[in-house]
């Protein structure tokens, strides 16, 4: 865990939730993960106040044996459907730190956003994958 914090969101990140980029409207989550000892995905999950307030979501360790999922399924938002936006790109000085990334490596950037069962998006999470160990298989439904 890297951080956890309620911000005012990117317009980007305000745009696909459909909430406030003006106010401390979400919470973010930012985390880096790991194969073996390598750093393989920076993860940046936000999450709407209204539905994060209250929940165990500001703790490092998510409280719920399904996770942060787990934790919005119980704040009456099932995922029916996602929208994943996928890119690849060169990463920023950051990115490269956190992920230890040689120099010309790329990153994937996908943009993932849960949405519910009343079509409301609840949840995006940016991950940041090291090109040169990521790969991806997509074979959805979700029920």
């Amino acid at each position: 865990v890297l951080s956890i914090d309620r911000i005012q969101p990117p317009p980007d990140v305000a745009e696909r939730l459909g909430i406030s980029a003006k106010a401390k409207s979400v919470l973010r989550r930012e985390n880096v993960f790991y194969a073996d000892n390598d750093p393989v995905h920076r993860v940046t999950t936000y999450i709407p106040w209204s539905v994060a307030d209250g929940t165990g979501l500001m703790q490092d360790e998510v409280p719920h044996p399904y996770g942060i999922h787990g934790v919005l399924e119980e704040r009456g938002h099932t995922m029916t459907r996602i929208r994943e936006e996928v890119g690849a790109r060169m990463p920023r000085p950051e990115e490269s730190r956190y992920l230890q990334l040689r120099p010309g490596v790329p990153v994937i950037d996908v943009r993932h956003t849960s949405i519910d069962q009343d079509g409301e998006p609840y949840e995006l999470t940016r991950f940041v994958m090291r090109g040169d160990m990521t790969g991806l298989l997509y074979d959805t439904p979700v029920e």
